[in-house]
């Protein structure tokens, strides 16, 4: 018998789509909001509290983002051959658990170990949680793109909450507080899907179980020897952020390995896979520029909020790391909706963009936003703080794009990628994250200000405006650019939507 394949159908709730769906759904929504809960605090965190300076904030930064959306290209290929989602998914949750709990202790080493260990366990859940989601439906399912909407919404319930309630503890109560927070959500998250793990029948179990649990030397066995393996991972994670200078050479040689290995197995495939694979592989990379740009919401955006942006409210001082990292999950919250509405109505009139245009349409959105960013600066130059709302309106477009690109991409990865390798092509996706996310660091950097101007607004809004200004300017040309490759790219799609 195919352990694979479910035993049980899946369920389908009032709303057409699975029960298992809402299941996952909470889970991965606790996930994040450990997760982005604690990511609000890094950037401020180091720069503040342990008086790094912006440019190695902003290295270590990018070096912890790579990290950590590189570590699920090995835990998609460790689930595919070996573990299967489920079980990489609670071994994923237990690591990250752990590592949020260690950041909460107040202790110098405890800083980078608790880092070490989310980036190890993230490598495990992430992938293989949304690997799971794409198996409730068949292929080429027209609710498959607004299912992972609706899961990507859950994520970022879980982000706008941890964002707001932990950037508001750690920036005005303690910061281990605030990393306490994030660990004890962890835990909430690895919870439910413990016990609704029990529901998805026979989706995300081992692809061989007899060959997991037989031993490999001294009586461990495969799946004991990948769990120890991953451990003896973070030391050597600690040592790369104490060396991020080397992070250059590993992001880009793995991103050239990566590519290589992906073009060996296309072409083993025949011509219609094979086509299937080179499209999905050049939106990645297209993918890799929209986070570089995009993830400046989780470091120099941090401090733009906290020195070039007035957050007073009806007299109210609001904490600018806690307004910062809510507003991007709480708009896709609200756009969520409207698009998981907007693609099945279009399917059903034959106009629903495809998946390369979505990923254009995700530039030029981005590209529009960081131009109110810029607009707003430019027009409030002689005070140097923008107001709330022009910052609040230019995360509306940047949201917009992203919900044409991320939701997008994860469907799109597993109706394109071979069934046996859906798990390690997620993984590749969650690399060009990564690699987005380490090229984030770079351009943050771009706008480190000067120590003797920080406190002052009007001389540090020009550091932050001559850059907006070209993210978005470079982000819309990439847009009309990659408009130019769709004939190619639907052509190379074949029958996938």
């Amino acid at each position: 018998m195919d352990l694979t394949e479910p035993k049980t159908p899946a369920v389908q709730a009032s709303s057409g789509h699975p029960t298992q769906l809402y299941i996952l759904f909470f889970a991965e929504m606790w996930e994040r909001f450990s997760f982005y809960g604690m990511k609000a605090l890094l950037l401020a965190y180091m720069v503040t509290q342990l008086k790094f300076d912006e440019p190695k904030g902003y290295a270590i930064l990018g070096s912890y983002a790579a990290l950590v959306y590189t570590m699920p290209m090995f835990g998609g290929m460790m689930a595919d051959r070996f573990l299967g989602n489920r079980k990489a998914v609670l071994f994923g949750g237990i690591l990250m658990s752990i590592g949020h709990l260690v950041l909460a202790i107040p202790q110098g080493w405890s800083f980078f170990y608790g880092m070490a260990f989310i980036i190890c366990g993230n490598g495990f859940f992430k992938p293989n949680i949304s690997s799971l989601v794409g198996t409730l439906y068949a292929d080429n399912d027209p609710k498959k793109d607004s299912g992972f909407s609706l899961f990507y919404m859950g994520i970022n319930i879980g982000a706008a909450l941890g964002g707001l309630l932990c950037g508001y503890v750690g920036q005005r109560i303690n910061w281990h507080y605030g990393f306490g927070l994030a660990g004890i959500f962890m835990i909430v998250g690895l919870i439910v899907f413990s016990i609704g793990s029990k529901s998805l029948g026979g989706r995300g179990l081992p692809p061989n179980p007899i060959a997991l649990k037989k031993p490999l030397f001294a009586g461990i066995t495969t799946e004991v020897a990948i769990y120890l393996a991953t451990l003896c991972l973070v030391p050597v994670v600690v040592i790369l952020f104490n060396q991020y200078e080397i992070m250059d050479v590993i992001m880009f040689g793995l991103g050239a390995v990566a590519i290589v290995y992906i073009l060996f197995i296309a072409f083993r495939l025949e011509k219609t896979e094979r086509h299937k694979l080179f499209s999905a592989l050049i939106l990645v990379i297209f993918s890799t520029l929209f986070w570089a740009f995009y993830e400046q919401n989780s470091g120099s955006l941090n401090l733009f909020a906290m020195r070039n942006v007035d957050m007073r409210v009806a007299g109210a001082n609001l904490p600018a790391l806690s307004v910062n990292n809510f507003l991007p999950p709480a708009w896709v919250i609200l756009l969520s909706f409207f698009f998981a509405w907007l693609w099945p109505a279009l399917n059903k009139k034959r106009r629903e963009p495809s998946t390369p245009l979505k990923f254009a349409f995700s530039f030029i959105l981005m590209g529009i936003g960081f131009y109110v960013f810029y607009a707003a600066c430019a027009l409030n130059s002689d005070t140097g703080l923008i107001p709330l709302f022009s910052f609040a309106a230019g995360y509306f477009f940047i949201i917009s794009g992203e919900l044409c690109i991320s939701p997008i991409g994860l469907s799109m990865i597993t109706k394109l990628s071979p069934k046996k390798m859906v798990a390690l092509m997620m993984g590749i996706w969650f690399f060009a994250s990564a690699t987005g996310e380490f090229l984030a660091g770079k351009i943050g950097s771009l706008m480190s200000v000067p120590e003797d101007v920080v406190n002052n607004p009007v001389l540090s809004l020009p550091y932050y405006a001559t850059i907006l200004n070209k993210i978005g300017m470079y982000s819309i040309g990439i847009g009309v650019l990659l408009i130019c490759f769709v004939p190619l790219i639907r052509k190379w799609m074949s029958d996938v939507k």
